[in-house]
C-alpha cells in the first residue's frame, strides 16, 4: 500500500503547488481517492485536472493498474499528454498519445501506464478488441458536460455506458459547473461535488455608453474609442493580456487588422523585434502564403493575432505559445478557443452574444458558452484577478445581459442520444461485438444510457433501432435467424472503419452500380464529398453556381446529377464545389490558390482531407471486400495523391522519406523522374536541387534500398 500523504506531497512539489486547493480537498473529503466514481464539477483553472491525477497515480502505483484520459478534441489530448509526459517521466511512469487511424487496436499501448484519447478513439480501440481494456483501473472524462452537445455528446454518452458494461474501471468526470449535476451523478453512480472556488477572482463587468462597470466593485474611465479599441487601450496601459471573442472568422480577421495599430504602440523595441521572427515563422508555414496567412503575420508583427479553425495546427500552436509568454498582447477569436487548450488571459471580452442557428436565426448564446468564454479570464501566475467583459450598446441592454448571463445559471444538459446518425453507428456495434445478439439485448444496453437515466423510457429510441436494424438487414451489413441478430463480414468491416453505416451503403451501392466501369478522379472526389461525414459542405456563391452546375452538366458520375429544380441538387453542387477544391489539390495548386478560388482556408483544408484520407480508405476496403479491382485500384493511387497534393507522375518519388510535393516537383521538373533516377544523378546535382541535406539524406536511402 502507498502512503497517500507522501504521494499528495509528491506530487504538489513536481507540480509546482505548495498545497491542495479547497476543491481538491473537498473532493478527498468525500471520496476522490475511494473505489467510486466521481464527479467533480468547477470553473476553469480551479485544479480539477490536479485532483483527477492524484487518483490516477493512486490507481497506477497502488492497483498496477492503467489509467484512460479521455478529451473532446484532439488539440487538448496533445497538450493534457505533453503535460503528463513532462510531469511524469522522473516516476518512470510511462504516458501514451493515442489519436487518429481508427482501424487499428494498437497494441503497442499495453505497454503504457497513463493512454491519453479522443473520445472517439477509445471508442474505435473498443470495437477493435483492444486486449489491454481489461488493464484499466480508472477512466478520466474531461469536458463531460459535452454529453449536452448534439455532435460531440452521443458517442461520449455510448462510450461511458459500454466501458461501464465490459470493464470495472472507475469513472472521474471533469466539468465546468453543470446546473443539474444530480441527473450526471445518478446515471454514473458518482459521489461529486460542486464548488465556484477560483485561484483568481472573476469579476464580470459590462461595457456601454462608454464605460466599463462591474457591478458591486468598481468602474473604469476609458478613451472615447469604439468598445474593442477602448477596453484594448485601457487592457495594454495596465501591462495586461486580453482575449476577444467574436462570432465568426471574418469578424476576428477583420477586428485584428483594425486593432493592430492601436496595439503595436505599446510594444517595446525588444518585444517588436521577437514579433518579427514569429511573424515570420508564421508566414512562412505553407510554401506559398495565403492572403490570409499574410494578414495573420503582419498582425502578429503588431502584437495581436486572430485563431479560429480556419488556421492551420502549427500557426495557432505558435500563437498559443507567444501569448502565454505575454510576446503577443491581445488574441481575437471564434468561441472554438474557449473549448480548446488552455489559454488564459487578464481579460475576456465578449462582444457578439447572438449567432445564428440554421433552425432559430438569430439567437443568444447559451449562458453556459458564456460562462466557459468568461472563465478564461484570470492567470494565477499573473494576476490578484480576472475580468470578463460583455458588451452592450445601451444601457437597456447592458442591463439585459448582466441579468441573462451574469447572474444567470447554466442551462441543464441533456441526453441527445436520439439522434440517428449515431444510432446507426452504434446499433450495428453493439451487434458486430457479438454480446448484443437480440432486440432486448440491445434493449438492456440502452436502457443503461444517460438517456434512459433522465426520461425513463427508452420506448422513442428502441423504435428508431428497430427501423435502423432493418436497414442494416437490408444493406447486408447485419443478417437475423430467428430473431439473433449477426453482423455480416461486410458489417464487421464498416464497424471497424468507423463510418457511418449510412455512408458505407453509398459508396459501396455506386461503387457496385459502375462495377466495371473506369471514372475520372472527381467522381471519386464526388463521391466522399458527398459523405456525410463531410458535412457541412462549402457554401456556393451565385455567381460560382452557374460554372458547377455546367460541370455537372458534362462530367461522369457515380450516381446520376439530380435536376436543377429538385431540393437534392443545391447539395450535389456544394458537394461538387469541395471535390473540385480536392481535384485542384492533387493537380498541384498551392493552398493560396485553393482559399482564393474557392474560400477554403488552409486549415479547414487540411481538415477536410484528414477526414478525406480516411473515406478513401474506407472506400478502398470496401472495394477490397467486394471484389472491386478497378476502383481498388484508382482509389489507393488517389489516396496518396490527395495526402501529398501531388498529379501521378510524381508518385514514384513521392515514396522516398523526406520528398513533399514541392521537392518531389522541383526533381521531376529538371528529370529525375524515378529512384533509379535519383540513384544515378550525382550528389552534387542533387543538392543543387533540393539542398545539401535533403539529397544527402535521400541519396543514402535509396542506395540503401
Amino acid at each position: 500500500m502507498i502512503k497517500m500523504k507522501e504521494l499528495i506531497e509528491n506530487l504538489l512539489k513536481i507540480s509546482g503547488f505548495r498545497e491542495l486547493n479547497p476543491v481538491q480537498k473537498e473532493a478527498i473529503n468525500k471520496g476522490l481517492l475511494e473505489n467510486k466514481n466521481f464527479i467533480i464539477a468547477s470553473p476553469t483553472a480551479s485544479g480539477k485536472t490536479f485532483a483527477a491525477e492524484l487518483a490516477m497515480i493512486k490507481t497506477i502505483l497502488e492497483e498496477r493498474k492503467k489509467v484512460v484520459y479521455i478529451v473532446p478534441l484532439v488539440a487538448l489530448a496533445a497538450e493534457k499528454y505533453n503535460n503528463f509526459r513532462k510531469k511524469y517521466e522522473e516516476m518512470k511512469i510511462k504516458v501514451a498519445l493515442s489519436i487518429g487511424d481508427f482501424d487499428n487496436s494498437d497494441p503497442w499501448l499495453k505497454e503504457y501506464d497513463i493512454i491519453v484519447c479522443s473520445n472517439e478513439k477509445l471508442d474505435s480501440l473498443i470495437r477493435h478488441g483492444a486486449e489491454w481494456i481489461n488493464d484499466v483501473g480508472l477512466v478520466v472524462c474531461d469536458e463531460i458536460h459535452l454529453i449536452n452537445d448534439e455532435s460531440r455528446g452521443p458517442t461520449l454518452e455510448i462510450l461511458i455506458t459500454k466501458l461501464r458494461e465490459i470493464s470495472n474501471a472507475r469513472i472521474i468526470a471533469l466539468s465546468a459547473t453543470i446546473k443539474n449535476i444530480e441527473d450526471l451523478a445518478n446515471w454514473l453512480n458518482a459521489n461529486y461535488i460542486v464548488s465556484d472556488w477560483r485561484p483568481v477572482k472573476l469579476y464580470e463587468g459590462i461595457f456601454f455608453e462608454g464605460r466599463l462597470e462591474f457591478p458591486n466593485w468598481k468602474k473604469y474611465e476609458l478613451d472615447k474609442d469604439d468598445a474593442e479599441k477602448a477596453i484594448v487601450k485601457n487592457t495594454l496601459k495596465m501591462n495586461k493580456q486580453c482575449i476577444i471573442f467574436v462570432g465568426t472568422r471574418k469578424s476576428s480577421e477583420k477586428l485584428a487588422k483594425e486593432l493592430k495599430d492601436t496595439v503595436k504602440n505599446f510594444l517595446t523595441e525588444n518585444e517588436k523585434e521577437k514579433l518579427k521572427e514569429i511573424s515570420e515563422e508564421i508566414l512562412n508555414v505553407l510554401e506559398y502564403p495565403s492572403e490570409q496567412c499574410k494578414l495573420l503575420a503582419e498582425c502578429v508583427k503588431s502584437g495581436i493575432a486572430f485563431h479560429h479553425a480556419g488556421l492551420l495546427g502549427k500557426q495557432k500552436f505558435i500563437i498559443e505559445e507567444a501569448f502565454r509568454k505575454r510576446i503577443i498582447k491581445v488574441i481575437t477569436a471564434t468561441p472554438t478557443l474557449a473549448m480548446g487548450v488552455s489559454l488564459p488571459a487578464f481579460r475576456v471580452i465578449i462582444r457578439d452574444v447572438k449567432r445564428y442557428y440554421s433552425r432559430l436565426g438569430y439567437s443568444y448564446i447559451p449562458i453556459s458558452e458564456y460562462k466557459q468564454m468568461s472563465g478564461r479570464a484570470g492567470r494565477p501566475e499573473y494576476d490578484e484577478w480576472g475580468e470578463s467583459i460583455l458588451i452592450a450598446r445601451n444601457f437597456s441592454e447592458a442591463r439585459k445581459l448582466y441579468e441573462h448571463y451574469i447572474l444567470g445559471e447554466s442551462e441543464e444538459i441533456y441526453s441527445k442520444l436520439f439522434l440517428e446518425p449515431i444510432l446507426r453507428i452504434q446499433t450495428l456495434s453493439l451487434i458486430a461485438s457479438g454480446m448484443y445478439p437480440t432486440i432486448e439485448d440491445i434493449r438492456r444496453f440502452f436502457s443503461k444510457t444517460f438517456f434512459a437515466s433522465q426520461y425513463g423510457d427508452i420506448e422513442r429510441i428502441m423504435e428508431k433501432i428497430e427501423r435502423i436494424i432493418d436497414l442494416l438487414i437490408k444493406w447486408k451489413f447485419v443478417k437475423e435467424r430467428e430473431k439473433i441478430f449477426e453482423a455480416t463480414r461486410l458489417g464487421e468491416r464498416v464497424d471497424k472503419l468507423y463510418i457511418d453505416p449510412f455512408t458505407a451503403w453509398y459508396f459501396i451501392s455506386n461503387l457496385m452500380r459502375k462495377k466495371h466501369e473506369k471514372l475520372k478522379e472527381i467522381a471519386y472526389l464526388l463521391l466522399i464529398s458527398r459523405a456525410l461525414e463531410m458535412m457541412p459542405l462549402p457554401n456556393v456563391k451565385s455567381k460560382e453556381f452557374d460554372e458547377l452546375s455546367k460541370i455537372a452538366e458534362k462530367e461522369v458520375f457515380f450516381e446520376k446529377v439530380p435536376d436543377a429544380w429538385e431540393d437534392e441538387f443545391d447539395d450535389f453542387v456544394r458537394a461538387l464545389k469541395l471535390a473540385i477544391a480536392f481535384k485542384n489539390w492533387i493537380e498541384e495548386k498551392t493552398e493560396a490558390e485553393i482559399l482564393e478560388d474557392f474560400g477554403i482556408t488552409p486549415g479547414e483544408l487540411m481538415a477536410r482531407l484528414e477526414i478525406a484520407d480516411w473515406l478513401l480508405y474506407s472506400a478502398y476496403e470496401l472495394s477490397n471486400i467486394l471484389h472491386l479491382k478497378i476502383h481498388k485500384k484508382i482509389i489507393k493511387k488517389l489516396r496518396i495523391r490527395m495526402k501529398y497534393g501531388i498529379k501521378e507522375e510524381l508518385l514514384p518519388l513521392i515514396s522516398i522519406k523526406g520528398i513533399g510535393r514541392i521537392r518531389a516537383r522541383k526533381l521531376y521538373n529538371n528529370g529525375i523522374r524515378s529512384i533509379d533516377d535519383v540513384r544515378k544523378t550525382p550528389l552534387n546535382i542533387l543538392e543543387n536541387i533540393i539542398g545539401k541535406k535533403t539529397a544527402k539524406q535521400i541519396k543514402e536511402e535509396v542506395e540503401n534500398s
